[in-house]
């Protein structure tokens, strides 16, 4: 699972296995948030961060969501 980016503390990562709908995941200091990145940029799940943290990782993926299509797309197909 290779980081894509890293930004505000977050580290942004994708599975190269995983499952549709596109996704990311994102870490910082041992919480988790899995994003949707398709048409509008969606929390999944959170797990070990706050609310202030979710919004905060929410928007660094929404900022790079091309990005990270990209990269989606490179991986799955």
């Amino acid at each position: 699972m290779p980081t894509l980016i890293r930004q505000d503390g977050f580290d942004i990562r994708m599975y190269f296995d995983d499952h549709d709908p596109p996704h990311v995941h994102v870490f910082k200091a041992g919480g988790q948030a899995k994003i949707a990145i398709d048409a509008s940029p969606s929390l999944i799940l959170v797990q070990g961060m706050n609310s202030k943290e979710a919004k905060a990782a929410l928007r660094v993926v929404t900022q790079h969501q091309t990005h990270l299509l990209e990269k989606w797309e490179e991986y799955h197909g």
